[in-house]
């Protein structure tokens, strides 16, 4: 199972620490980072924000190893044409490194604030589906498509250059009626979100029998995480934030939700993340600052799992 991180970029993200949290992930032996697209948080304060996709474009120049990606980019924010051209060009600027994550949206906030319609959740959805559509017809084919939907059409549209490879599309959720279907359909990557390991071989066997009833080979979907973990250097510090909040490991982990421990408990639980069939795992990396604990989760953990 591979490891690497995913940022919040509108949780006091900025040039200089998005220029640091990169090098350090790359340097440190992190398989991948992964960053949401919000303008804003849902609640509380405004925050340092970078623009999701400027910030993928100097990814794919400072970095060489990594992979990247939204996680993910709403279709209300720009057109699905828009969003497979930003998409093709920054894979192609990369190597090959960009996975394309897509979703509905969700945050009324920043929808609001900066003038963007926000609808309801079927027609989010359908915006979405369509928006799916047009990405695979303008990613996969090499010869002009037309398309016409409610929301979004193209007419006899061609992306020139072609894309230098497939660039994969990442669906995140875990919905078994809307999200899981459109992932056998479109996904390359399916991402769950803050479930149990139990939860997610449930949900990662449904996706396998909606896959293969499309006639897709399950295993062609790359199956992934994303989770926050509350990484602790040592089993004193463990105990002192335990103390201080007044509870006991297993509510911290929600269930086994989300990762938190010294590097024993975050080894057992990644372990049975990988058990249930988890290909990479993102840790959600709340404190971009906090390079020192990466640094020790990097030497600590790490090996468990890259060699």
């Amino acid at each position: 199972m591979q490891i690497g991180l995913m940022v919040e970029g509108q949780h006091a993200l900025n040039w200089e620490r998005w220029q640091r949290f990169l090098r350090a992930a790359e340097d440190l032996g992190f398989a991948f980072v992964f960053r949401s697209d919000h303008f804003t948080d849902a609640g509380g304060p405004l925050q340092d924000s970078l623009e999701c996709w400027t910030s993928l474009t100097y990814a794919a120049t400072a970095t060489q190893r990594i992979e990247f990606g939204s996680m993910v980019s709403p279709v209300t924010f720009r057109h699905p044409a828009m969003l497979a051209r930003m998409a093709a060009a920054v894979d192609d600027l990369s190597g090959g490194r960009l996975v394309f994550g897509m979703g509905a949206g969700w945050q009324e906030r920043e929808h609001h604030m900066f003038g963007v319609p926000f609808y309801d959740v079927p027609t989010r959805h359908a915006m979405l589906e369509e928006a799916l559509e047009i990405t695979e017809r303008l990613l996969r084919s090499d010869t002009p498509t037309s398309f016409k939907g409610k929301y979004f059409s193209l007419d006899e549209a061609l992306m020139l250059p072609r894309p230098q490879r497939r660039t994969p599309i990442l669906i995140g959720g875990n919905g078994p009626t809307k999200t899981l279907p459109l992932a056998a359909r479109f996904a390359d990557e399916w991402n769950a979100v803050f479930v149990s390991p139990d939860l997610y071989r449930e949900r990662s066997a449904l996706l396998d029998r909606l896959a293969t009833e499309r006639g897709r080979d399950p295993r062609s979907i790359k199956r992934s995480l994303m989770t926050q973990i509350g990484y602790m250097r040592d089993e004193n510090e463990l105990q002192r934030l335990l103390n201080e909040e007044q509870t006991t490991l297993d509510v911290l982990r929600r269930d086994n939700r989300i990762v938190v421990g010294a590097p024993p408990q975050v080894i057992e639980q990644l372990r049975a993340f990988e058990a249930a069939g988890v290909q990479r795992i993102m840790l959600q990396w709340l404190v971009v600052t906090d390079i020192a604990r990466l640094e020790h989760m990097a030497e600590h953990v790490l090996p468990h799992f890259h060699g």
